[in-house]
């Protein structure tokens, strides 16, 4: 095929997919965004207050034909529910005095049933979000975010910052005095199993709000979240904290995505235990921070239990600054199949703790990063010593890394890291493709237990394979990568449009349609 024709294919995509977005939910049956009403969810709360509100109804329902706008901090109570139809539209207000920000917040004992689908997802974005694809991913911290929080465990202990008492803490960005934002329970009353809901393809855009002094709200924030509750197919774009935090909880998460952000992609502390598989984070333009930054508990504490999740194909792609993975303050934890592109350090390893860091605890064995692949990043493997001076590893850690079956690359054909943007327009230049060709393949298999994909590659995307990222998510709508558009001329399904569909269309000449 002709680079001439390719382009001109990649342009009829790339207009289709902005089409899907301004007709959010179309193949649910929903009206197109511009013919929605508007909605303040203050009407549909009782006022805690100038800036905040509890939901009033037991079940809440917000159905794709109208716009929500996000007026305030909206409060789902205990014993009381939200529910979001696919295709609906969120928008929320900008407040630029701290506390003021507007967010979603579900509290102990509430719910949260927002089940969207690929073909129609809920999406929450900011109010001067045009839902064209123009809107900049410059503009962060325009609202809060989408805060759920639960009973199940954590380790913070009284005195610790975020604790209200042993067990409980209140979440970051909140008032002491505001229950409502606490989270976990009292030793002996939490509930590892508990149940806050449902969020499924949902996209949360342009977030991060400032708070307090220093203080944003992230992308998705998990406050001690039981693995009673199902989160899957949830990006986060443009915000101005981190991605996805776990504060603690039992949650598990899969197909998880962070672009665009001004901090770290997915961080752990707390003593969060659940599971993680096929994870993406795109850095660009030197925003962000880490891909994973990880702690055992976030106060210096060493208080049990220490972070221990388990977490396969993850693929992360930098900008040539900070950590693919930065391990720090005695965390455990296990990262397999993994790829870390494009970053200062792959992998950053602590020995900075006094009495012990996550350095021991990889020495020991509860911390492990396996059978991963370090592609194109300044310095694969680092340890970061007292001072915080960050030097190569040599010697016996060294040969424990590749004795792990981690691989230090170059490059690897058919991946490609390099790509550009212009942050205000969205306009892309040079497309990523996150999907190696072949496959990278890994001797480690994910557990078959009900929560993982048993797949033998590394990384997020199977080679030749439409990607599950596909039609739902941001860098599908401003077609940032190879291979993510479900494009009309792809007739064969395998994300790409070439002389094999051509076949087809030809085949099915002269046939009538319904």
């Amino acid at each position: 095929m002709s680079k001439m024709m390719l382009t001109a294919l990649i342009a009829v995509s790339s207009a289709a997919t902005g089409v899907a977005q301004t007709n959010l939910g179309a193949d649910c049956g929903c009206p197109a965004v511009g013919s929605r009403t508007s909605v303040n969810m203050s009407t549909l709360a009782v006022s805690g207050g100038a800036t905040d509100g509890d939901l009033t109804a037991t079940n809440t329902i917000l159905t794709c034909d109208k716009i929500y706008v996000l007026d305030k901090k909206i409060f789902v109570p205990s014993g009381k529910s939200i529910t979001i139809q696919p295709g609906t539209l969120i928008k929320a207000n900008t407040s630029l005095t701290p506390g003021d920000a507007t967010a979603l917040v579900v509290s102990r004992g509430g719910k949260i049933f927002a089940a969207g689908t690929q073909s129609c997802p809920i999406v929450f974005t900011a109010a001067a979000d045009p839902m064209n694809g123009t809107y900049g991913v410059t503009n962060q911290g325009q609202w809060g975010g989408l805060v759920i929080l639960g009973k199940a465990k954590n380790n913070l202990v009284a005195g610790n910052t975020l604790a209200i008492s042993t067990g409980v803490g209140i979440i970051e960005g909140f008032a002491t005095a505001d229950p409502r934002a606490y989270y976990g329970e009292a030793p002996g009353s939490e509930d590892a199993n508990d149940n806050s809901g449902i969020v499924q393809y949902v996209s949360l855009r342009h977030g991060g709000a400032t708070v307090g002094p220093n203080n944003e709200l992230n992308g998705l924030t998990l406050g001690s979240v039981g693995r009673g509750t199902t989160l899957d197919h949830i990006e986060v774009v443009a915000n101005s904290d981190d991605g996805i935090e776990f504060f603690g909880g039992t949650v598990d998460l899969k197909y998880g995505v962070v672009m665009f952000n001004d901090d770290d992609g997915f961080d752990w502390d707390q003593g969060w235990s659940g599971k993680g598989q096929f994870w993406v984070v795109v850095k660009v333009g030197t925003k962000g921070d880490n891909g994973f930054e990880i702690d055992g508990d976030d106060n210096t504490s060493g208080a049990a239990p220490l972070s221990h999740p388990f977490v396969y194909n993850a693929t992360f792609i930098g900008d040539a600054t900070d950590a693919g993975i930065e391990a720090k303050e005695l965390t455990e934890g296990e990262i397999y199949n993994s790829i870390l592109a494009n970053y200062a350090q792959g992998f950053n390893l602590y020995n900075v703790r006094a009495g012990g860091d996550a350095y021991g605890k990889w020495n020991g064995g509860q911390l492990k990063v396996n059978n991963c692949t370090f592609i194109g990043n300044v310095a694969g493997f680092t340890i970061q010593t007292a001072g915080n001076t960050i030097t190569p590893a040599a010697g016996a850690d060294l040969t424990k890394f590749n004795t792990d079956g981690n691989i230090v690359a170059a490059s690897v054909p058919g991946f490609d890291f390099a790509y550009a943007m212009n942050l205000t327009t969205n306009a892309i230049t040079d497309q990523y493709d996150a999907s190696p060709n072949p496959s990278l393949t890994s001797s480690i298999t994910p557990p078959v237990d009900g929560f993982f994909k048993p797949v033998t590659y590394r990384g997020a995307f199977a080679d030749g394979e439409t990607s599950w990222m596909t039609n739902w998510t941001y860098s599908a709508f401003v077609d940032a990568s190879n291979g993510l558009v479900n494009c009309p001329t792809d007739l064969n399904g395998d994300g790409i449009t070439k002389v094999e569909d051509f076949l087809i269309l030809v085949g099915q000449f002269n046939l009538s349609c319904d």
